[in-house]
This record gives structure tokens, sequence and C-alpha cells, in this order.
């Protein structure tokens, strides 16, 4: 059987290799050729061409061949989404791919991507090891702002779009796609709900030999309990290597995504743009490249992904959680993203989005290497838009991991168990009181924390704190603070620039203050540096007044108060929020 197959494929790549191509500079307005594409099923069927013209320089160092498109359901349909990389062949010779097309255009005018463009994808290209910039903490992860715009063409004062990438999703709420479709639909995706078959990544491998120029694939980035794929058609084999899409699918450069055959189940006309509900099948192989002018894959190569398990509960019932588990791409841009729409959608399917609530996110993500896993523990409360804040509490520490250029922190896993409060759960530190107001070197003192809730709600929190003996005279601060504003004092630098290193990065991550506790923090006001993400308090004089002449140099930050203890206590399942600062005065 092994045998058969490798023959089948030699067969399909020696084939395939003699097919000529057309040159552009024999192309004249007013011939004709001939595309393939899929209109029903799996069948590929023919479609007539004219060609009206040459679009040079239409992109950077880019031409476009303008031709005019007929037969089938083109006169009903025009130009649809899922045409995207349909092979167009004149003299039986390769001339390239359907890749744009006019938005509300009363005729099937295409642009033809040509076929030596799509070819350049296969080149090699610099390796994405480079750091991105850091994302800010508490920040939706977003598509739009991540990618490169789409591209467009200016033919005769109107603009010639890339044929948008249907992008289909199943087990996703409505509510979800609506949220997130903004940012799809700027980046070409258009988002159609409920048109995939999911699960294709459970299946076997399909036989990569019988895949054909014409045939439609779907790029398949999440599949599983949800599933997401974008559809589009095959252009060229050469061997092993396949050419699709004739455009961007998001212009990532290199990259690791299964691609499966795809059947059309219906053709649905519209006045902007019409398109092809597909569905997706057996998984033939991986998308290896992602560039401007084409995707291209390797036939037979299964892809590396990571497993996705989210499991949602109610804590005032006795119902068995509800598990969604999926496989997901990995790709530092699009699998935090990804992962936020997956945990948005769990939380929209079972529990309420508006009105006072509370939602612990607690997980890990397992890392290859035997790494340390970075650990999620943190609680949600508010009256509205909790499952944004939710959804952004999984996908920031994702980004920040995949984003920060550490080839060693690769994710092998990841896990989250996300259970629901009806109420909101929150305490506000309301005062701290010392048993003391001065003490001396070696000598105890008691801080009681005040904590207030809703309807009057009052309790406390004890701490003990031991002067060292040998402590300066002078004023010595206690800060009572929720887990936000003492991250913000203990990572100054790292909330704000990269880690100097893997190690760094992790126990940034891992040391993190969970928001269900609060912290007592002892400090004097006295000058310290943050240097390359290590603390250094109260240096000497000497040492202090270079340091200030350093600034702002990359690696120090401003100089802040020094610290001296800091101890925590919990709250149990309740959001601590708010500070309080006093004062004791050590004396001789």
């Amino acid at each position: 059987m092994k045998v058969r197959f490798l023959s089948c494929l030699f067969l399909v790549g020696a084939l395939s290799a003699q097919t000529p191509f057309f040159p552009l500079k024999d192309l004249r307005p007013g011939m004709k050729g001939a595309g393939k594409t899929v209109f029903s099923g799996g069948k590929i069927e023919d479609f007539q061409v004219e060609i009206l013209g040459v679009l040079k320089n239409a992109g950077p160092k880019q031409d476009i061949v303008l031709a005019r498109l007929s037969g089938g359901p083109l006169a009903d349909t025009g130009v649809m989404q899922g045409m995207s990389g349909s092979p167009v062949y004149i003299d039986g010779r390769l001339l390239g791919a359907v890749a744009l097309g006019f938005p509300f255009s009363k005729e099937p005018i295409a642009g033809i991507r040509p076929i030596e463009e799509m070819l350049s994808v296969a080149e090699p290209a610099p390796s994405r090891t480079a750091r991105l910039r850091p994302i800010p903490w508490n920040a939706e992860v977003s598509l739009e702002r991540s990618l490169p715009p789409r591209e467009d063409v200016l033919a005769g004062g109107s603009r010639m779009l890339e044929i948008a990438t249907p992008v289909s999703f199943s087990g996703f709420t409505r509510g979800t796609i609506e949220h997130f479709s903004a940012q799809l639909g700027a980046l070409g995706l258009e988002p159609r709900q409920g048109m995939a078959g999911g699960g294709a990544s459970e299946q076997q491998m399909g036989d990569p030999s019988q895949l054909r120029p014409g045939a439609m694939i779907s790029v398949q980035l999440l599949s599983g309990d949800m599933t997401v794929g974008a559809d589009g058609t095959v252009t060229y084999i050469d061997g092993r290597r396949i050419y699709a899409f004739g455009h961007r699918f998001m212009a990532l450069g290199p990259a690791e995504m299964p691609f499966a055959r795809s059947e059309v189940l219906a053709l649905l006309p519209n006045l902007s743009s019409s398109f092809k509900i597909s569905t997706a099948r057996e998984l033939l192989g991986t998308i290896t490249a992602d560039r401007s002018t084409a995707i291209a894959g390797e036939l037979g190569r299964r892809a590396a992904m990571i497993p996705v398990t989210v499991s949602m509960r109610r804590r005032d019932s006795a119902s068995a959680p509800i598990v969604y588990r999926m496989q997901m791409v990995r790709d530092g841009v699009i699998s935090p993203f990804l992962l936020q729409m997956a945990v948005f959608s769990a939380i929209d399917a079972t529990e309420r989005t508006v009105g006072a609530s509370s939602f612990a996110l607690r997980g890990q993500i397992e890392l290859e290497q035997g790494a340390a896993p970075v650990r999620l523990d943190n609680m949600y409360t508010g009256d509205m838009n909790l499952p944004v804040q939710v959804a952004a509490g999984a996908a920031v520490p994702l980004a920040y991991l995949m984003q920060s250029g550490f080839q060693t922190l690769r994710p092998k896993g990841i896990t989250l168990d996300i259970e629901s409060f009806p109420h909101k759960r929150q305490l506000q530190i309301d005062q701290v009181l010392s048993s003391r107001r001065e003490v001396r070197p070696g000598e105890s003192l008691e801080l009681t924390v005040v904590l207030t809730g809703e309807n009057g709600f009052e309790t406390t929190r004890k701490v003990t704190y031991r002067v060292p003996v040998g402590a300066p005279a002078g004023p010595l601060l206690f800060t009572a603070a929720d887990a936000n504003t003492i991250n913000i004092a203990e990572y100054r630098q790292m909330l704000t620039s990269s880690p100097a290193n893997a190690a760094q990065l992790l126990e940034f991550m891992n040391g993190l203050r969970v928001n269900t506790k609060g912290y007592v923090r002892v400090w004097r006001a006295d000058p310290s540096y943050d240097v390359q993400g290590e603390n250094l308090p109260d240096p000497p004089a000497s040492v202090a007044m270079i340091l200030s002449k350093l600034q702002p140099s990359p690696g120090l930050t401003t100089p802040a108060n020094s610290k001296v203890a800091e101890f925590e206590f919990s709250a149990g399942d309740m959001v601590v929020s708010g500070s309080k600062t006093i004062q004791v005065e050590v004396k001789e």
C-alpha cells in the first residue's frame, strides 16, 4: 500500500511538472481560455475566460491580468468567494489563478494572478524568530492590529479587491461571530457560521494523489468541537508541492496549517459578493507558506497542532462540566486570537453576558522540552463585558509567550477550567489599621486590613510584621493593595518591554499575583532600580548616581520605592480591589 501511495505521488508530480506555463508577454486582449473550479460537490468543472488586458505593476513588481469570466452559474453569481486560486489556461498552458474581483460588479470581471508570481511563494524566507513588540496586559487580542491590511488594485476609478476568503465557523455562537466579524472582515476573511463539517483533525489523512488543480481545499485553523476553516481553490501541483488562492490568506509568511479537501454544498448569489457554501472532508497536507501572491504547502504532511481543552461549569449547579476539545494551529498571531474566540463562545453558549456575574479562569499552558508550564489563575467580576475580559485573560498570556521570540517556549497543550458565579463577587480594601504608630527594630506590629463588599458586608484580614534588627530609623510604609497594583510595582519594566531570556519570561508570567488575594507591601521611600528585569533596591549613592545618568537607557526603568517585605492574604473566590497606605515610624 505504501509503495502504491508513493507511486501515485510520483505520477502526479511527473504529470503536473509537465504542465507548461503561458508567458505573460505573449498575452493579448481578446484571447480565449478556460478556467477550472468546483460549483457542486467535489466535481471540477470548466468555465470560459476572455482576456481583457494586463494591469502592469498593479502591485509591487506585480502584474494582474484582467479577464471576463462566463459559463456555469457565473452569470448569476459573478466572481464568487471560494473561487480564489481557480486555475486559468490559455491554449492548454497555465496562465495563473483567479484572485481579485470588483465588489457589486454586474459582470464577472476578475483579476488573474500570473503563475510565475505564485511560484515565488516557495522561495526560502527568513526564519520567524525575531521578537514582536510586547502586547499590553488585559488587552483584547486583535488580528486587525497584528496583520497587514487587505490588498487592492485601482482599476478605472474602481477598486479591485482580493476575493474575500470565506471562513467557515462551526460550534461557535452567533454572538461570537458578530463580536469578532469586524476584525475578520477588515482582513478580507468573511465569516460564515455553521458552514463547516468539524472534526477534520480526527480523520485519517486522505490520498493526496487524488487532488487536482481546480479542486477546493479548506485551511483548518481550528478543528474539533469548534471549527474554523478557510476555503479556496488549488491552482497548481508540482510533485508534493501545492499552490492555491492566488493571494494571501493572512500574509503570515512561513506557516504550518493543515488543509483538507472541501466539497461545495451550495452556491449563494449575493449582491455584494456571492460565495460557496462548503464543508471540509479528509486532511491532505499542510500549508507551509502564506504570502501576498499565494499560499503554498506540502501534500501528505501532518501539521503540528496545539491541543486545547476548555471546561465550563457553574458553581451553583450539580450538572457535569461542558467540555470543548479542539486542535489549534501553532502561530504567534493566529493562535491567541483563536483561543480568545473559543473561550468567548464557550461562555456565551451557557452563561449570561449582561448583568452582574463572576468567572474564575484557571488552567495552564504546557510547554515543550520540559519547561515549566505557565499557570493561569484569575477572577473576573462586574456588570458587563465579562466574556471579553475572560477571553482576553486566556489569550494575552499565550500571545505574550508565543510572540516573545524564544523558540524554546513552544506550547504543547492548553487546559482551561472556567467556573461561573451568578453574582458579583468583589471585596474593596477600605482601610488599613496598625496596632502601633511607632516601633523599634526587633519589635512586631499587627496590621488589620478591612475589606468591604456589597450590601454592607465587611470582613478583616490580619498580618503580623516584625521589624528586622538593625533596621534604619525613619518612616516605614505599609500598602495593602490588589494584584494589579502590586504587579505594576513589582514588574514595571517587564510590563512594557521584552524579557531578556526565556527563564526571565517564565518567572515573570508565573510570578504575577492573582486577584483573589490581597497583598501587604512593606517599603521605604528609597530609590530602587530595575536593570534588565532585575530589581536593585536602595543602591549605594555612587551607584544610584551612575544609574540615574544612564536613564532612559533600554532595560533601565525610573527609580521607585524599595520593597522591604511582602505578605499575602486570601479572599477565597472574591476579587480584591483597591489600595490603602499607612505609615509607621521606626525609632532608634
